[in-house]
């Protein structure tokens, strides 16, 4: 396999590290990007990025980064709390009066970012063309019961987190949640990242598809258990309600639709340059970076039936739990997307790291591959 692109020689474990992933015949298409203090370290990126093997990803091949999205929108929604248009404690209903129906007038942006606010699925099963239309999701959520009491547990809101946050952004930004999350993020940085696609640039767009043969480790077989055998537990309503969530990502319908929590596109140096941002103070004042990294959710997921720690729309380490590692430091937050894609920042060792894949793994959190790749890292610093 031919590894495109550069490294600094102090880091050449890692391009080998990077290099044996394609020693897996499954393995298509993957880039990676890691920045040190600032700089760029690592830029590499191989394989093939269409479904046949024959088109080769380039420098400028894009994917579907699913989960990666979620933290570049939760900044966005902190940049708005930083302007006032915003408040964390206040209820949502004041931004969005519809939201306060089924008990959820005290339900606040804090809750909604931290996953703790009980709406992580909706229970009325909806048309599967439903997750085209926002005015359908959001009314469906402002009608939406939770399924806790908000505030006393937590349930990762894998899609439904797109629809509450964005709704909040596009009320107090008076734009398009993703064209609010591109211009105060992307923009900024030039950074190669989009959260509904233009067409022209669909050309660049790697085609995703699964691993198989690889039932993943205990936390993903207990959760497709549950999606497979329980069709109304909270689990498979919020990854198939819309029924069409899983099996979109490379539909051009997807592709142009704004749903920050799933669907931003972009390459690992997007991922990279994102966290550098955040570590450099360029997207965030210190105060509002201290809340969205601080310690808001942790314990068992009522969601992804495994062990979470969240910060404000990020994932924060758990040194000690296999599957939820990002492998570096303590500090590290950031947010895995599904199937093997990450992006994440290490403040302890200044290191933003980006990796991207176009060949889904099985994993519920954090994908093997990526931390191969990061425990490599770390014997290079």
């Amino acid at each position: 396999m031919q590894i495109q692109g550069h490294y600094e020689l102090k880091f050449e474990a890692v391009r080998e590290a990077f290099a044996a992933l394609f020693e897996d015949p499954q393995e298509r298409g993957a880039a990676l990007c890691i920045q040190v203090g600032g700089q760029t370290v690592v830029d590499l990126w191989a394989g093939s990025a269409d479904k046949d093997g024959r088109e080769a990803w380039h420098s400028d091949t894009i994917a579907n980064l699913f989960s990666c999205t979620k933290t570049f929108t939760a900044v966005t929604a902190l940049q708005l709390v930083g302007e006032g248009k915003l408040a964390l404690d206040a209820p949502v209903a004041r931004y969005w009066p519809e939201f306060a129906q089924a008990g959820k007038e005290q339900v606040t942006l804090r809750q909604l970012l931290s996953h703790r606010a009980g709406l992580p699925a909706i229970r009325e099963l909806l048309p599967a063309e439903a997750l085209y239309d926002w005015q359908a999701m959001v009314d469906a959520l402002a009608a939406e019961a939770p399924w806790w009491h908000p505030g006393s547990e937590h349930g990762y809101a894998a899609i439904t987190y797109g629809w509450l946050i964005g709704e909040l952004i596009r009320r107090a930004d008076g734009r398009g949640p993703g064209d609010s999350i591109v211009a105060r993020t992307a923009k900024p940085l030039g950074l190669d990242f989009h959260v509904g696609l233009a067409d022209e640039e669909f050309h660049r767009v790697a085609h995703i598809a699964r691993g198989k043969g690889n039932p993943g480790d205990a936390a993903a077989q207990r959760l497709l258990q549950v999606t497979m055998r329980e069709p109304e537990a909270l689990s498979t309503r919020a990854f198939t309600n819309p029924p069409a969530i899983l099996t979109s990502t490379n539909k051009p319908e997807w592709r142009r639709m704004q749903q920050p929590a799933a669907n931003g596109h972009g390459n690992a140096r997007s991922l990279a340059g994102f966290y550098a941002g955040l570590l450099d103070g360029s997207l965030l004042e210190s105060e509002l970076l201290d809340e969205l990294t601080r310690e808001h959710s942790l314990g068992q997921d009522r969601t992804l039936l495994t062990q979470t720690r969240f910060g404000l729309g990020c994932m924060l380490d758990q040194p000690d739990v296999a599957n939820a590692t990002f492998g570096l430091g303590a500090r590290a937050f950031g947010h895995p997307g599904a199937g093997g894609s990450v992006g994440f920042a290490d403040p302890e060792h200044d290191v933003a790291f980006g990796f991207v894949t176009n060949t889904l793994g099985p994993y519920v959190l954090m994908d093997p591959r990526a931390q191969r790749l990061v425990r490599t890292l770390g014997t290079c610093l």
